[in-house]
């Protein structure tokens, strides 16, 4: 609309300067027609019109060039009203000087100025033309007797000035509600920061720009942790008035000129421009610090006693390649901070980034990771919580870097099986039918297939493949037991299961995990490795303190639930399909 706007603007603008050039030739024209011996001055009034026409031609090439000048706000501000004034000033003085009735022309001048200018200038051009008119009626008029031109143009002056300070005026009206209407569209009114849609608007330009000047463009994504649970206590107004707080909080903490955007909820994203990561990384621990010091009323009684925020760090073009990758990765960032302990900054990091596979491979994996995503809701960053567990059952076990890295890759990569698996089975509330349960039964060995033709891939498929066998030897695919299964299969098994059991699932209610550890010691030798279930429970444990894991406060704020929907932690839960992931 802004475009749509400016041409239309620019094309009445063209109109009123051609304007200004061709009626010059009329007033020519008419001028010397009258004259006695019309004949006598015809070759004259030719000359003067083909110049004119000549003037005519070179402004309107003018025109046309200034799209090409890089600033044309001094050639509009400067040269054209200083053109167009000229060119009236000859007309007058060639068509009678004090008597000729084509000082008019000067309105034209006064009309594009207003439009184009500021009314200021638009004043000071108007002034202007009203002293040219005047001095020349002094300068040319009769000395002895009454100037009745100099009079009567007194009146002309006038009109210049009531027209420029009207059309001035209306423009800076018309000027101020496209820029209040804007403000509507590009702010948001509770924190009186920019709003979602001009984020998006806004981080594509810059991201473009970005790559054409190579410099960095770094993103924070920011969320208040524990909001939902404040809200709840305190209602939506207090929620409303820590909105504001930190929205004001961030506008102190950042260099002047950051962009910064409410992106939805308590959801915060900031633009750092000609930031490399580190730089960012600093920045937006400086906004931790900055909200974790600040009173908040009401924040002894969120858990952790202080409200604080997690931050999600991305940069552009060292992590991602696109603005779309930019935001999805400084989302997964912080989302990480938050599973990790909250009030955290964390960088975008991929697990993808340490696979030895070739980038068409690294593509392919990353678009069924993707689409899995997007067919079940229920799996969403499921995968990313499991590797997270397998890193520290790794680091537990203190596995070697090569166990390690098999045990974490096959994390990854353990559901892309799911790719093949119907959406409406994967997403089904109701209890799986006994068909529908084989069909899901195949995931694993569906994830085998699309791996298969990858050597580098090889140590880790028998992993994927056992993901789900249990240790007494009814699991599936191939109901291995025991020892027969790959030792880091079962210690997939383990984390996948207790991930499944703490996430929101279509076909179990979400339990603790305390009610989660119970279920695992209950299955130990059973369905899981006891080995793997005691080395499992004290990395969990072991974060009781820092993030109430003993009663999923932090989660339940996350995901919205309510503690009431837990069942009985003494109730023995079923786990024959609960533990699927």
């Amino acid at each position: 609309m802004d475009n749509d706007n400016k041409i239309q603007i620019q094309q009445i603008l063209n109109i009123i300067k051609i304007a200004s050039l061709a009626f010059p030739a009329i007033a020519f024209l008419q001028y010397y027609s009258k004259m006695p011996g019309f004949l006598l001055y015809i070759t004259h009034g030719i000359l003067t019109i083909s110049i004119l026409l000549i003037i005519l031609a070179v402004y309107s090439l003018w025109i046309f060039l200034q799209s090409k000048i890089v600033n044309q706000a001094i050639t509009s501000k400067l040269i054209d009203p200083l053109i167009s004034m000229s060119i009236s000033l000859a007309s007058v003085l060639m068509t009678g000087s004090y008597q000729s009735n084509y000082k008019f022309l000067f309105v034209f001048v006064i009309l594009f100025t207003s439009i184009e200018c500021s009314q200021k200038i638009s004043l000071t051009v108007a002034g202007l033309s009203s002293f040219i008119v005047l001095g020349v009626d002094l300068f040319y008029g009769p000395k002895g007797s009454v100037n009745s031109y100099f009079e009567s143009d007194i009146v002309l002056t006038c009109v210049f000035m009531i027209v420029s300070w009207t059309v001035g005026y209306y423009d800076n009206i018309r000027k101020k509600h496209i820029q209040y209407l804007r403000d509507i569209a590009n702010f948001d009114g509770l924190t009186e920061l920019y709003n979602h849609r001009y984020f998006y608007e806004y981080l594509t330009a810059q991201t473009q720009q970005a790559a054409e000047k190579h410099i960095p463009v770094s993103l924070l994504f920011i969320d208040i942790d524990n909001f939902k649970y404040y809200n709840d206590l305190y209602g939506h107004q207090k929620g409303d008035d820590v909105l504001r707080s930190i929205a004001l909080i961030m506008k102190a903490t950042f260099p002047k000129d950051t962009f910064i955007a409410r992106y939805g909820g308590e959801e915060f994203v900031v633009i750092l421009k000609n930031h490399e990561e580190e730089q960012a990384i600093a920045e937006a621990e400086k906004l931790r610090r900055a909200v974790q010091e600040h009173p908040f009323d009401g924040q002894e009684n969120l858990p952790g006693g202080n409200m604080t925020v997690s931050v999600g760090v991305s940069s552009f073009p060292g992590r991602v390649k696109t603005a779309s990758e930019l935001i999805k990765s400084a989302d997964d960032a912080c989302y990480r901070a938050k599973f990790l302990c909250k009030n955290r900054v964390e960088a975008y990091f991929s697990i993808l980034d340490e696979f030895d596979f070739a980038p068409e491979v690294i593509t392919q994996i990353k678009t069924l990771i993707a689409v899995i995503n997007a067919k079940d809701k229920y799996t969403y960053r499921h995968v990313e919580r499991v590797v997270f567990f397998c890193n520290l059952l790794a680091d537990r076990l203190e596995l070697d870097t090569n166990e390690k890295r098999k045990l974490v890759y096959s994390a990854y990569l353990h559901d892309i099986g799911k790719i093949n698996i119907p959406e409406e089975i994967l997403i089904k509330t109701d209890p799986l039918t006994p068909e529908e349960w084989n069909i899901l039964k195949n995931h694993p060995q569906y994830a085998v297939d699309i791996i298969k033709n990858n050597e580098a891939m090889e140590e880790i498929k028998p992993i994927i493949l056992q993901h789900h066998e249990r240790y007494d030897g009814k699991g599936y695919p191939q109901g291995l037991k025991g020892d027969e299964i790959h030792y880091l299969a079962r210690l997939l098994t383990v984390a996948d299961a207790f991930d499944a059991m703490t996430s929101l699932r279509p076909y179990q209610a979400i339990k603790s995990y305390r009610q989660a550890i119970r279920e695992l010691r209950r299955c130990s030798g059973t369905q899981f490795d006891p080995e793997a279930v005691d080395a499992f429970i004290p990395c969990i444990e072991e974060r009781d303190g820092t993030q109430e894991w003993g009663n999923n406060v932090g989660i339940l704020a996350q995901q919205g639930l309510n503690t009431k929907a837990y069942p009985n932690p003494e109730q023995p839960l079923n786990m024959e399909n609960g533990t699927d992931s």
